[in-house]
């Protein structure tokens, strides 16, 4: 099949070289008005109205949203769902610390395709959460950025992989002239978040080349939840002593914890035995724990610290043949923290052990038995991860012109690499047991343990990620032949791609002697072969119909093609009416692929055991073993929009697009179904029995993986409002901007083989309403925003077992003041969630709000000055 990929580029070449041909009689004489490429279109066209629903945002507005970067603009659109995730949230136990993606339609962050300046780039090392991969878009700040545009429908007939949810293309500055230099700062209201950031750009414009050079520093200090009232303490009881219904989510392994016999771990007493006790505050007598605390000291906001530089250069070889360089790097630092490390019966002490707590004590029960322990190594520290990463981007190419028709060719390396140590608070559990069994440690005492035993017992730990896109792509677009209402455009090309990544962690992950922590271990590379081409049907005058089409050949599960056919109808000079219907796919990631063997913590129950033995059905804590699949075959979905756009008067105007996904074959896991199916299945399930009759045992391990099990329906609407009022006190523009979800449900498998509904709008997680509603001012040298973010409400989580109860909807107000009235200097006032609103209440988990949805960051006011020269 490789060898195939250069017989497809050739039959490219030779389509185009056909087609110049036949349209050499109706080249026309050369127009001096400048051709671009749109989002969702290889055509170069003259304007950026086309057949798909595209919002664009240039710098300036981006700007008056107050975001520091390109994940806080995408965490504010209303199209961003769920799935859309940011640095908040990184824990010791996540698996993408540092990295922020975006969601389109709650789709996945691995469902939209993120561009750079129309082209690929590499995905993170590290998956998120074990296996969704992604574009770190945190790479791109926000200083470089000329433009985002988004499309919105299915886009694989043009780019291929990844375009089910649509395209976000994020253009980079390469115009710029002069120097501009930037700097900001801004603070929370309520402690931790303080931000830096400058930046300076610098270019330079003559005749026959251009060169844009952008440098940008950004650092960020961390948030803890225990920076928040609200989410301060694990135990939400105690927050909320009002709520009858709030959860005490302290963990169940606490310091110095519970003591168990090893032989059955259910018979447990708290540790209130020696100089060492469990401090009253923590015992849970009616279920024999030893409770803690962990969310004051867990990040809610990592510390970040980034700097990039941003190269694009152009030069013109001859009047009809230029070169173009695009060069970006970044280096990225991250420190995450988590509670100390708990450990959950992993740890075993004998029955003659000399630290045994009960050696003197002959009528205990536990006298000279074996025992095991729930316990948090908070003795040897709070666990902190430093997650490092260097990012580089080259893009060399050419562009010219034969005749009236326009080509581009281009090379592109993209590398990803990540670091990612255990640096503090982590123990290694074999060198725990061998400190136990010597009577070096003693985790009944903690204060009675020398720093020679801590340091025995503590290991620094390392994952090391490479990610790597190698490409080469060609595109030929233009005149095919002349037609009564235009040109008949076509425009055809190839794409041969190499993709790569590893993910390894170091041995002691590997052997499983890290405990307190999650690692994946993903390796996997494939090649893919693409041909595409794409007609603009000039119908009438006022029908344009684009027909698009591409082919895909995968080194690792086969072909895929996928059509797609659109229009753009305008009756009226003040009305237009789109259209477009496609297929897409999204090819199984390499992490899905090639995972090695990885420990989980769900939170599961264990639904077989507690209907045999009639103990309570409660989400617990269970270990379950991940890993990859090579037989996953791509998820494929059909998609249509249908929309109009009305200029009412001069200064008002909206669309309206409806749209609708139907996605098949949706690669995802689904432990909780695993776990309830095949309960008594030891192959699946691995159990130890306790001798009770029809106990089928406790559970000690869960064995999964990732499988196209699902299948996914959603439609909803689009609404885009704007109206420019003028008046004697400055030009006012007002907006709106909404997503409206009408469907959204997700089905999985149940035990007979047929569907369930697994997931529907409006429940946890799927807000079925978003908008902004924003208004500009500007007079002289003075101008303003202020935007209104809305998210409306949804249910409670259904797993955590609180679905009767509802997530409220959250309003936040942004805004900013610009003065420009220095010579060639611009000052900003602003502020983020201006009134300091707090995430509304979640009862799912210790934090108290739904951080895949809502921000904790609170208020955040910043001053901004740029001077240019």
């Amino acid at each position: 099949m490789k060898n195939n990929k250069y017989v497809q580029l050739g039959l490219c070449a030779v389509a185009v070289n056909l087609a110049l041909g036949t349209s050499s009689a109706f080249a026309q004489e050369e127009e001096n008005i400048e051709k671009i490429r749109v989002t969702g279109s290889m055509i170069k066209r003259t304007d950026m109205e086309g057949p798909s629903p595209i919002t664009s945002i240039d710098a300036s507005e981006i700007a008056n949203t107050g975001v520091t970067d390109l994940i806080g603009l995408f965490a504010k659109m209303p199209i961003s769902g769920q799935g859309t995730f940011s640095t908040q949230g990184n824990s010791s136990d996540d698996t993408a610390n540092g990295g922020s993606s975006v969601s389109l339609r709650g789709l996945g962050a691995d469902s939209t395709l993120i561009l750079v300046n129309g082209r690929r780039v590499s995905v993170s090392p590290f998956a998120k959460g074990i296996d969704t991969a992604f574009v770190d878009i945190n790479n791109i700040p926000i200083s470089a950025i000329k433009r985002v545009e988004i499309l919105k429908d299915g886009a694989s007939a043009t780019y291929g992989s990844d375009a089910i949810a649509g395209v976000i293309n994020v253009i980079l500055k390469d115009d710029f002239e002069g120097v501009e230099v930037s700097a900001k700062y801004g603070d929370t209201a309520d402690g931790g978040g303080e931000e830096q950031n400058v930046s300076l750009v610098w270019g330079s414009q003559s005749d026959r080349a251009s060169h844009t050079f952008i440098l940008d520093y950004f650092d960020r200090e961390e948030i803890l939840y225990g920076d928040r009232d609200y989410s301060r303490s694990a135990n939400q009881a105690a927050l909320r002593p009002n709520d009858p219904d709030a959860v005490d989510f302290r963990s169940s392994s606490g310091i110095p914890g519970t003591i168990a016999l090893r032989a059955d771990p259910t018979n447990r007493i708290i540790d209130t035995f020696g100089n060492d006790t469990c401090p009253p505050a923590d015992r849970d007598p009616a279920n024999a724990l030893c409770r803690y605390d962990y969310a004051p000291v867990m990040t809610m906001f990592p510390d970040s610290e980034r700097f990039s530089f941003n190269y694009m250069g152009k030069y013109e070889i001859a009047h009809d043949l230029q070169a173009f360089v695009e060069l970006n790097g970044q280096n990225s630092k991250s420190i995450i923290r988590g509670a100390g490390s708990p450990s959950f019966n992993e740890l075993f002490m004998d029955g003659d052990n000399p630290n045994h707590p009960f050696a003197d004590m002959p009528s205990h029960p536990f006298y000279q038995q074996d025992l095991t322990m729930r316990r948090r190594t908070v003795d040897i520290g709070n666990r902190e991860k430093r997650v490092d990463t260097d990012y580089y981007r080259t893009i060399l190419g050419l562009e010219g012109e034969l005749g009236a028709w326009n080509w581009e060719a281009a090379y592109s390396y993209i590398k990803s690499e990540s670091v990612e140590r255990g640096a503090d608070g982590f123990p290694n559990s074999r060198r725990t047991q061998e400190a136990i069994d010597s009577g070096l440690w003693n985790p009944f005492e903690p204060s009675a343990n020398s720093q020679a035993a801590l340091d025995f017992i503590e290991t620094q730990t390392t994952r090391v990620g490479k990610s790597t896109n190698k490409s080469f792509d060609v595109v030929f677009s233009g005149p095919l032949m002349q037609m009564g209402s235009g040109d008949l455009m076509l425009a055809v090309g190839g794409e041969y791609r190499e993709e790569k990544i590893s993910d390894n962690p170091d041995d002691q992950f590997l052997r499983g002697e890290v405990f307190g922590t999650e690692a994946t271990q993903a390796n996997g590379q494939r090649d893919s072969t693409s041909v595409f081409a794409e007609l603009a049907i000039p119908v009438l005058d006022e029908l344009e119909v684009q027909l698009a089409v591409r082919h895909e050949d995968y080194s690792d599960f086969g072909t895929t093609t996928d059509p797609k056919v659109s229009f753009l109808w305008t009756p009226l000079d003040n009305l237009s009416v789109r259209g477009s219907y496609g297929t897409a796919f999204r090819a199984p990631s390499l992490h899905q692929i090639g995972l090695g063997r990885t420990d989980e913590s769900p939170n599961l129950v264990d639904t077989v055991r507690c209907s045999a033995v009639g103990l309570a059905c409660d989400p617990m804590e269970y270990t379950a073993v991940f890993e990859g699949n090579p037989d996953l075959g791509p998820e494929e979905s059909t998609s249509y929009n249908f929309g109009f756009i009305y200029e009412i008067t001069d200064d008002l105007d909206f669309s309206l697009d409806y749209y609708s996904y139907d996605i098949e074959n949706i690669i995802t896991s689904d432990t909780q179904f695993v776990f309830s199916t095949f309960g008594t299945d030891p192959s699946v399930v691995q159990r130890i029995p306790t001798g009770i009759s029809g106990d089928p045992g406790e559970v000690v391990r869960i064995f999964d993986s990732f499988q196209n099990l699902g299948d996914l329906e959603t439609s909803g609407l689009d609404l885009d409002v704007g109206y420019l009022l003028k008046t004697g006190a400055g030009d006012f523009r007002f907006g709106y901007v909404m997503n409206y979800v009408l469907k959204y449900e997700e089905f999985r498998p149940n035990a007979t083989g047929g569907k369930r509904l697994f997931l529907q709008e409006g429940e946890f997680e799927q807000p079925e309403l978003r908008y902004t509603l924003s208004a500009d001012w500007m007079m002289d040298v003075w101008s303003a925003a202020v935007a209104l973010n809305y998210i409306g409400e949804f249910d409670g989580s259904a797993d955590a077992g609180f679905g009767d109860k509802t997530v409220d909807s959250f309003v936040t107000v942004d805004a900013t003041l610009n003065f420009t009235g220095i010579e060639n200097t611009t000052l900003t006032l602003g502020a983020t969630n201006l009134f300091n609103e707090e995430p509304p209440y979640s009862h799912h988990d210790f934090f108290g709000y739904v951080n895949t949805v809502h921000s904790g960051q609170g208020r955040f006011v910043y001053a901004k000055a740029s001077y240019k020269f």
